[in-house]
């Protein structure tokens, strides 16, 4: 079937469709109901079936003649280990951590926070949960504690899994004070913890709460599967908020693992077998589905790799990756690949691996710029797919289908809708609009399976952030268009969330955390333009009247104090000291505006700025201080 007959399939007749697309997974229960309206009238998958997503990623494998084949390798240049696992030892660790779990009270519809680096042990805690039929919520390792407390006060996890620490390129990240500062800060109380200790630090565990991670393996009891209903929940991953507050996107159990099944072959041409290599982290959205999730759905080996695309050792790290475990596909962020492209711009170091295995190079998380994509292409010989997608949908809204059709990209543009995505580009009253004119992506319903049906605790939330603004529309929160063959642009975002090295962050939060400083007034954070990262956050700050601090030193103290309340991956570096913000009447500040400048775009005065005489002023403080690109 050609891509255009398969996606008019998808948007014409969804629930026969996706009941077709259902057919490819093993239900306990076969749901009889494909599409159904819940109690807050949200479209919902696969409502009466009955299933458990780590018996379709790991036992029914080990049933189905793949029980020695590889489900996972894990390479950590950071600590020189390599580990495999078959189908059949990832399954059995899974059951004994599930009898851990249950053995501290872990039941159906339960939460459990994962708080774990990239170690194999990370990807177990998840699919233990699942297993379990309970709820987990994966906190990025090492984010900060006030992060994680408000993580934790929101899921209201019974049990806490976490490891001794993280390893960075150059430095050892004590996990455990992180956390017992986060359980002294939240609200909620879990019934304990587990900690697993790694080589590299000994944590001091809390009697009556903490438990060792080796120790209970020792004397576990397997646990069983328990069969959850389509609709129950299988994880809430917390996204940034423009208010500040993290917001919990719910992911259903039963659609997720139909349309991450489907885009497997469909999006990454992967079949059973095959070695896919997604290079991002469990706390991200990307780990949940194309590390943990999709390839041990589709019974692939998914490669969990701690480290980074350069320094460690060197540029070539992602090469020999790719060629010592033959990988077929490599997905990661543009961000990476302008790292090794930074190091290595001539692409020396490729040439010392064979990638003869590896058939594609995927992209997303931010946009791919197209010197990124060229270089790619250039040094690789390897098609380069960019595609978009978020947090909120769990897989690709826009991307080229490898396994239906493979289109001629267009450097700039995540090419085409995927299948049950139907993507309009929308003026500010709902129309919509002509190939070529930029406006508001929404995303025609219902949506697709595996999309978020509310967000955790706060359906209202979940309403007026995503369905209010287009009725019958979900609201992307990104800009663009598409061109004359319904190529989609996505062009930024269009609300105050910014995206650093793929990581999506609150700059309303960072704003919260530098006014805090007792010589702040006032302040803005905005994301400009960043050639290795995609944006960068920069303060501007208005100091109060009396004041006396060296902007340096003031400088130095915000940036401290973003790392210590949201961690180093906000990558929060400049404060700027200014002397008034450009504003509306009301008293919003222009941010958009400020980023006009900021990126050396033409603006247009709004017609309802206070003191059309602070732009120029603003604009040669920024100008002075490098903030304005060419």
């Amino acid at each position: 079937m050609s891509y255009q007959a398969e996606y008019n399939k998808s948007i014409e007749t969804p629930e026969a469709f996706w009941g077709e697309k259902a057919e490819a997974i093993e239900w306990f229960k076969k749901p009889e109901t494909i599409l159904s309206k819940d109690e807050n009238g949200i479209d919902r998958w696969f409502a009466d079936g009955e299933m458990n997503t780590a018996y379709l990623a790991l036992d029914y494998h080990v049933e189905n003649g793949r029980a020695d084949q590889l489900a996972m390798i894990y390479d950590s240049p950071v600590t020189d280990t390599k580990r495999k696992l078959t189908y059949r030892e990832l399954r059995d660790e899974v059951a004994k951590f599930a009898g851990v779990l249950k053995s501290q009270g872990v039941e159906k519809g339960d939460r459990v926070v994962v708080y774990m680096p990239m170690i194999p042990e990370a990807v177990v805690a998840m699919l233990a949960v699942a297993r379990l039929g309970a709820i987990h919520s994966v906190v990025f390792g090492g984010f900060a504690p006030h992060e994680l407390a408000v993580r934790i006060d929101d899921a209201e996890p019974k049990v806490v899994v976490t490891a001794s620490c993280g390893i960075e390129i150059s430095k050892v990240i004590e996990y455990k004070p992180l956390l017992d500062s986060a359980m002294e800060k939240s609200a909620h109380k879990p019934n304990a913890c587990v900690v697993l200790q790694r080589p590299e630090v000994t944590a001091t565990l809390i009697e009556g709460r903490d438990i060792d991670w080796a120790t209970a393996m020792e004397t576990a009891e397997p646990a069983d599967c328990v069969p959850v209903k389509g609709t129950d929940p299988l994880y809430v991953l917390y996204t940034s908020g423009t208010t500040g507050k993290p917001k919990g996107v719910v992911r259903d159990n039963g659609g997720h693992a139909v349309a991450l099944k489907y885009s497997m072959k469909a999006i990454y041409n992967m079949d059973a077998g095959d070695v896919f290599w997604a290079a991002s982290d469990v706390g991200w959205v990307v780990g949940h589905s194309y590390i943990v999730y999709g390839p041990l759905l589709a019974g692939c080996t998914t490669v969990v790799y701690e480290g980074k695309p350069v320094r460690t050792p060197d540029a070539g790290a992602f090469w020999r990756v790719c060629a010592e475990y033959g990988c077929k596909a490599l997905f990661a962020a543009p961000t990476a690949f302008r790292a090794i492209k930074k190091e290595d711009p001539d692409a020396v170091l490729l040439a010392n691996y064979d990638l003869s295995k590896l058939e594609t190079i995927f992209m997303a998380g931010e946009r791919l710029d197209p010197p990124t994509y060229h270089w790619t292409v250039e040094k690789t010989g390897k098609p380069v797919i960019d595609h978009w997608w978020q947090t909120e949908t769990g897989w690709s809204i826009c991307g080229n289908m490898t396994g239906i059709e493979l289109k001629e990209p267009k450097p700039g543009s995540s090419t085409v809708p995927v299948p049950g995505f139907n993507v309009q580009i929308l003026d500010t009253e709902g129309n919509e609009l002509p190939a070529g004119e930029q406006g508001s992506i929404a995303l025609k319903l219902p949506l697709p399976p595996s999309c978020l049906p509310t967000v955790w605790g706060d359906f209202e939330r979940f309403r007026t952030g995503y369905l209010s603004e287009f009725p019958g529309y979900y609201c992307s929160g990104d800009g663009g268009y598409k061109d004359e063959d319904g190529y989609v642009f996505i062009m930024g975002r269009t609300d105050d969330v910014i995206n650093v090295a793929g990581h999506r962050l609150s700059t309303g939060e960072m704003e919260e955390i530098v006014a805090g400083h007792d010589a702040v007034a006032e302040c803005a954070v905005i994301g400009i333009n960043d050639p290795l990262k995609g944006q960068q956050p920069v303060g501007l700050v208005l100091l109060k009247n009396g004041v006396d601090i060296e902007e340096d030193a003031l400088e130095a103290e915000l940036v401290a104090l973003v790392r210590q309340e949201i961690g180093a991956v906000a990558c929060f570096k400049r404060a700027i000291v200014v002397q008034r913000l450009p504003k509306t009447r009301s008293g919003k500040i222009l941010r958009k505006l400020l980023r006009q400048i900021a990126d050396g775009k033409d603006y247009t005065i709004p017609s309802t700025i206070d003191d059309p005489a602070s732009l120029p002023e603003i604009q040669e403080i920024m100008g002075s201080h490098g903030l304005v690109s060419a």
